[in-house]
């Protein structure tokens, strides 16, 4: 059997995406840190309230794939803004957030 009709779309990736991850996770908050050989992004979710918060995901790049997603990330948001509009961007509160008083039960 040829190249071609094994692999008929060269150059494409098959990517499955099963059931649990398509749900996705809300993070409202994301930690970068580096080393010489990899970036590695945690991310949060933070609510109202609670006074802790845990990492709900974590992905860890090596440096050109953060350059790479940097750019992709970039090139999202311009189009974005081209369709909807400029993102409104204001100062960043200091972390921890603080939400108020925690409530009582």
């Amino acid at each position: 059997m040829s190249d071609e009709k094994k692999n008929p779309k060269k150059g494409q990736i098959n990517i499955e995406l099963d059931e649990k991850i398509a749900e996705g996770t809300y993070s409202n908050l994301a930690i970068i840190n580096h080393s010489v050989s990899e970036f590695v992004v945690d991310f949060v979710s933070i609510m109202p309230g609670t006074p802790k918060s845990k990492v709900k995901s974590r992905i860890i790049l090596t440096p050109q794939h953060a350059k790479r997603l940097l750019k992709a990330l970039g090139d999202n948001v311009s189009r974005f803004e081209q369709a909807h509009g400029e993102i409104k961007d204001y100062e960043q509160p200091p972390i921890p957030l603080n939400f108020g008083p925690t409530g009582q039960a």
